[in-house]
């Protein structure tokens, strides 16, 4: 990777539940926060396939995929800005898939911890070591592999729990570079040890789980209930409470700053009668989730809005998929028959069909410009204006020779109506292949 190249940052959630306050503080809020770092390209997406391994509930998936993406939306996240897309609009992972189950030992699936979980657990029950494990959560770490590697993912955030399936992705990864070329990228785990891990309202984990989480985006009433439903101890109100240990104090101060924090800390000290503190822990976390309720709740009543979102997600990540695995089938041997025999004749064709052609122009804003037209003179591309012409022609040599894995980096100077045509697809990857003939 150049100095100048983006970190590709990809994150993705499930489908199978409602986002509660613990998603929100343990996910949500720091990944929409990352997106808006500068040199970071990022990728987040809604794991409809993984769904499939842990639900058997068609209408639970589908709502919660809107659920979802809803609350991503709702909390600040700009589809303009990242790449946010469904798992399963992608025909492409479950195909990188395949070929990585190809190079996959069994060994090292063998040593997943789920799988492993679920095999101590029959153990324990006298069953069948393989009962109920079927052959998806067996794979569950290739699937989870194609998800990063298809989009060349330098940093994968994860808890610690989860850094094994970046380790095998890395090793699946390898193993494929072995027999077929430097071609895919080693993802590293990115862990942030400072991510709280809220309590739920009987102070355990927040966890769908133990049925004790605090509803993300519900009504503000449900807010206030489930709030005043926190377990604590039955010191008197003038009596000092102790923070350690209280889920109200660990709550608070995942969305508290520290003067904040330090005032609360002392009411605790002071003797605050828990019905008062409940009260203060329910207007700080509203003061915060409280403006993005509207959001969320005019996503819900408008899925037709999600879905469009949704789909020009998809076709931004498929302008980097499509050219990308046509280049790993290439690698493996799924080519043309004439491509070995004829390899001339292949050339001479992609070089024909490269018969779109850049032009650059300056217009009376004083700006510079540029566009690719086809041979008959459609337009496929119109960039923006630039400063310089030297700017201009950096561009468009970044689309010649990077094809339309450069057209995401790129789309904040490009003129594109949510997503590149099929059209535009190829015509830049002839042209990217013509460049390198």
């Amino acid at each position: 990777m150049s100095a100048k190249e983006p970190i590709r940052v990809l994150t993705g959630i499930t489908t199978t539940g409602t986002p509660h306050l613990g998603n929100y503080v343990g996910s949500i809020r720091a990944a929409v926060r990352a997106s808006l770092q500068p040199g970071v390209q990022s990728f987040y997406f809604l794991a409809d396939y993984h769904a499939l391994i842990k639900c058997d509930e068609p209408a639970r998936i589908q709502r919660s995929t809107l659920e979802i993406a809803a609350s991503w939306l709702a909390a600040g996240l700009d589809p303009e800005r990242v790449t946010f897309y469904r798992q399963s609009d992608i025909p492409e992972i479950p195909e990188l898939t395949w070929l990585l189950t190809c190079v996959t030992g069994k060994g090292l699936l063998n040593r997943a911890h789920a799988y492993k979980a679920m095999l101590d657990k029959n153990q324990a029950a006298g069953a069948d070591p393989d009962s109920d494990v079927s052959a998806g959560l067996f794979m569950y770490p290739v699937l989870m592999g194609a998800d990063i590697l298809m989009f060349k993912a330098h940093q994968v955030p994860v808890g610690r729990d989860q850094i094994q399936h970046i380790e095998m992705a890395r090793d699946m990864a390898a193993s494929f570079n072995h027999l077929y070329g430097n071609l895919l990228v080693a993802p590293e785990a990115l862990i942030d040890d400072n991510v709280a891990l809220l309590p739920g309202l009987d102070g355990r984990k927040m966890s769908k789980s133990y049925d004790n989480t605090i509803a993300l985006f519900g009504p503000r009433e449900q807010l206030k209930k489930q709030i005043m439903g926190i377990v604590t101890d039955s010191r008197a109100p003038g009596e000092p409470k102790s923070t350690e240990g209280s889920a109200l104090y660990q709550i608070y101060r995942a969305f508290a700053d520290d003067t904040e924090a330090a005032a609360f800390a002392q009411a605790f000290a002071d003797g605050i009668a828990w019905g008062d503190a409940k009260q203060q822990l329910f207007e700080r976390i509203d003061a915060e989730i409280g403006p993005m309720r509207a959001r969320y709740e005019h996503l819900m009543a408008h899925p037709e809005e999600v879905e469009q979102l949704l789909l020009r997600g998809a076709e931004k990540a498929r302008a980097l998929a499509t050219p990308f695995m046509r280049e790993l089938r290439r690698a493996v041997g799924l080519r043309p028959l004439q491509a070995s025999e004829q390899a001339g004749q292949a050339r001479a064709a992609i070089k024909t069909e490269a018969l779109s052609s850049f032009k650059q122009y300056r217009e009376t804003d004083g700006r510079f410009y540029f566009k690719l037209v086809d041979a008959a003179g459609q337009v496929l591309l119109q960039s923006r204006g630039f400063d310089s012409p030297r700017d201009a022609g950096q561009a468009v040599k970044r689309l010649q020779t990077e094809g339309a894995a450069a057209l995401a980096p790129l789309a904040a100077q490009l003129n594109l109506t949510g997503a590149a045509s099929l059209a535009l697809v190829n015509a830049l990857s002839a042209l990217q292949i013509a460049q390198s003939t």
